[in-house]
């Protein structure tokens, strides 16, 4: 087994606590504005308008993730309603972070008339590699309630009695599925096909599209190890929005999803010209204001 003998708190200083999962959070949220800001200009979009959009993206994520959490636990926060705000003491969950943060991304987007399925599509791997970085903290913190898996050589087993496992069925000490390894992995091979579709699919935003199937899939199948609570029919809520996410992006994917053709390459080449115009213009017109 895999023992993980590390507290939850990377520093505890007096009243000033920073987790794991939060150190490892910052940094997924960091790279991956850092990588779509990248590569924005190869499709002729400004890195500022990124930044801009990012922002939006980071709230609807903070709330869509503690929005989930509290669903998921209104046992606790239904006597305890202060306690939603405390989001720095924990508790969020994946599933709202992804589809809030879209959201807030989105709206902004779309109010500042910049183009949401492109966007969306350079955020796809970023995604799916920051997801991974983010889950090393939950490792450390012992975050996921798993089955056990006493003979399992691969098994994690936290030994800290502070170790966030300690709230589990199983507790500390009892070697369980390394379920957040798991999902690593499934979103790592998920990266790599994404990969290499990124420009051979159309319309825009059907990359993400995929981003999404491909993780409501690896999530509803790793969901089965893990011991969050039932919410019917022996599924968790995990598995409810992977059903609903899949029932929205399979008929989408479906219908629309076709590879890229000549034509469409030629006419994206030519959008993206005026993109990058546009942009030029924007910055010829910033130095001007400077100037005077």
């Amino acid at each position: 087994m895999i023992e993980i003998d590390l507290g939850p708190f990377l520093i505890s200083s007096g009243s000033f606590l920073l987790s794991w999962h939060g150190f490892f959070s910052f940094i997924a949220v960091a790279t991956a504005v850092y990588l779509v800001g990248r590569w924005a200009p190869m499709k002729g979009i400004y890195p500022d308008d990124i930044y801009s959009i990012a922002i939006w993206a980071i709230i609807g994520g903070i709330i869509g993730a503690r929005f989930v959490h509290v669903i998921d636990n209104w046992g606790f926060y239904q006597y305890n309603l202060l306690q939603i705000l405390f989001i720095w003491g924990g508790g969020i969950g994946v599933w709202g972070g992804i589809l809030g943060g879209f959201i807030g991304g989105a709206a902004y987007a779309y109010i500042n008339k910049h183009p949401i399925g492109t966007i969306a599509d350079l955020t796809a791997p970023a995604l799916l590699l920051v997801q991974s970085i983010g889950r090393l903290g939950d490792i450390v913190n012992g975050e996921h309630c798993a089955r056990a898996a006493s003979d399992f050589i691969l098994a994690f087993n936290w030994v800290r009695p502070e170790s966030d496992a300690r709230v589990c069925a199983n507790g500390v000490g009892v070697p369980v599925q390394p379920v957040i390894a798991y999902e690593m992995l499934w979103n790592l091979g998920a990266l790599f096909i994404i990969w290499k579709l990124r420009d051979r699919l159309r319309p825009d935003g059907m990359l993400f599209a995929l981003y999404l199937a491909f993780y409501a899939i690896g999530r509803f199948m790793v969901t089965f190890l893990r011991q969050d609570k039932v919410w019917a029919l022996g599924l968790q809520e995990a598995h409810f929005i992977a059903i609903l996410v899949l029932a929205i992006t399979i008929p989408i994917l479906v219908i629309k999803a076709r590879p890229t053709t000549p034509e469409q390459s030629a006419v994206e080449g030519e959008e993206i010209k005026e993109r990058r115009a546009r942009r030029l213009s924007r910055a010829e017109r910033r130095r001007r204001e400077r100037r005077g």
